[in-house]
């Protein structure tokens, strides 16, 4: 593998100095991530990076409960008024400060920028005030219960409002936040590189002097990188689980996922939307029953991802545990393609990223629906280009997913609500919008996992995604390194990640 003359030249100091190479903390992404700006992110991998260098104003810990961070309180002063209590003496990475006013600068922000991935996330914030440095009122359109746990992503991310307003929308490609370590470098498609900030507010918690992520899309490279000490933990496939367990050098960390595995349809008024994939339930609904998830798992996963009809993952108390993934049936499948007058084989595009895992989860998709007359045309797509495709509508039918966030107004509303930000299905059900809308305006728990119980109930109906699986996060993480730990979002927290002693 090639290697760029700065990473070339930290792995030769490093074999001349043991005690640098401790300093810095290699990690393997299996995907080049799209823009670092909170604001416009939407991947996952991109979210990953942005933790090194974005602290949130709240996040989640183990048991999924929600505890401060840039914050250190909140409170509902009525159902439409939220204060939250920042920490003092906090600073962004160019040393302004982060105070209330940062804070209403970034909501805003997210919330009026166009092409801002968070609006659909906070869209019923109405505005964001100052009340006093360290006091910031948020005031509701409409009451929100979800509010504060979507804060635990980026939409709790802050950004320095001087470096933002200079950059505009290349903010990305220099981000300015308040987290443990600050951008230095991107080289695309190969690493991103980040050093400590001396000045985080939390500086005690942070160990490692750099950061090195490297885009590695093969995990069997990724793996060999990591037994053979080049990275320091990385993204593990599922079928490569059993080696690292073997590996005396290196350690298994695995957790449930709060996201999900999906099919995703396009079923808008682009062109190639216009055929009976996109016009007509049935032959979804053909397709879907042609898949048996649990064999799916078992082959490309090794049995480790969990079969799942809906958005919410079974850690999830808003998990609704009636709605079930429908069962393989072939000759139901056939006959429902007879009944919507389609002749067969039926070609189907499928977008699939170009990775090993992807491309054989397409495979075996492929496989199962040709039984039932479909002829599976899979694209594998380089990661960055499969997801301006997707967004643009150039598609038929995506093999996707969602790493997951806290509540499902995270992992449902964005993706199934009339002109969603991530509706890139084009899905629209007045039914569902009603369902996703009320669902935010109440609080009680069981009342709202009634009314996603019902969402899931319509979406398994008219099937702009098909969901597949819940995952599970699983890393290879190098004896050489201590302190890790793990949550169902996937994401690298690296405070607290030190050189073992």
């Amino acid at each position: 593998m090639r290697l760029l003359p700065l990473f070339a030249s930290l792995l030769a100091m490093s074999a001349l100095a043991p005690c640098a190479q401790s300093q810095t903390l290699r990690i393997g992404m299996r995907d080049d991530p799209d823009i670092l700006d909170p604001t416009y992110s939407r991947t996952y991998v991109g979210t990953v990076v942005m933790t090194g260098m974005c602290d949130k104003l709240f996040d989640f810990d183990s048991k999924l409960n929600i505890v401060p961070m840039l914050a250190t309180g909140y409170e509902w002063n009525d159902s439409q008024t939220l204060t939250i209590h920042l920490r003092p003496n906090v600073q962004f990475q160019d040393g302004e400060p982060l105070d209330a006013a940062a804070v209403v600068y970034t909501l805003q922000r997210h919330l009026t920028t166009s092409g801002s991935f968070r609006r659909s996330e906070i869209g019923a914030m109405d505005h964001a005030e100052v009340v006093d440095p360290l006091t910031v009122r948020v005031v509701m359109k409409q009451p929100f219960s979800p509010f504060v746990a979507v804060l635990t992503d980026r939409a709790g991310m802050m950004v320095a409002p001087k470096a933002a307003e200079a950059a505009g929308k290349d903010f990305g490609l220099h981000p300015v936040c308040a987290g443990p370590f600050k951008f230095v470098e991107r080289v695309a498609q190969d690493h991103i590189a980040l050093e400590r900030f001396p000045n985080y507010w939390n500086a005690a918690h942070v160990h490692y002097d750099k950061v090195m992520y490297r885009v590695i899309p093969d995990s069997s490279i990724r793996l060999a990188n990591l037994q053979a000490g080049s990275l320091d933990l990385t993204e593990i496939a599922p079928l490569d689980a059993d080696t690292v367990k073997r590996d005396p050098k290196l350690d298994l960390v695995s957790v449930p996922s709060l996201g999900y595995g999906a099919l995703i349809v396009n079923t808008g008024s682009d062109p190639k939307a216009q055929g009976p994939m996109g016009r007509d339930p049935r032959v979804r609904l053909a397709f879907e029953l042609s898949l048996d998830r649990n064999a799916l798992s078992q082959v490309v996963f090794g049995g480790m991802y969990i079969p799942n009809g809906q958005a919410t993952s079974a850690l999830s108390p808003l998990y609704a545990a009636s709605v079930v993934p429908s069962a393989r049936d072939v000759e139901k499948a056939k006959a429902l393609l007879k009944e919507a007058g389609v002749a067969t084989p039926f070609p189907v595009p499928l977008v699939v990223y170009n990775t090993p895992q992807a491309v054989q989860s397409g495979e075996v998709i492929q496989a199962m629906a040709a039984e039932a007359g479909f002829a599976v045309q899979i694209d594998a797509m380089e990661f960055g280009t499969a997801l301006a495709a997707v967004q643009r509508g150039d598609y038929v039918m995506n093999l996707g997913g969602w790493s997951g966030l806290l509540d499902t107004d995270s992992n449902a509303w964005s993706f199934l609500h009339t002109g969603g930000a991530l509706n890139v299905a084009k899905y629209s059900n007045a039914s569902v919008d009603g369902l996703l809308d009320r669902a935010r305006a109440v609080s009680d728990v069981a009342e709202r996992r009634g009314l996603y119980e019902n969402v899931w109930q319509q979406v398994s109906k008219d099937l702009p995604m098909i969901y597949l699986w819940t995952p599970r996060n699983i890393t290879g993480v190098s004896k050489k390194v201590a302190g890790f730990t793990f949550l169902s979002d996937g994401l690298l927290r690296l405070q607290d990640l030190r050189p073992a002693e």
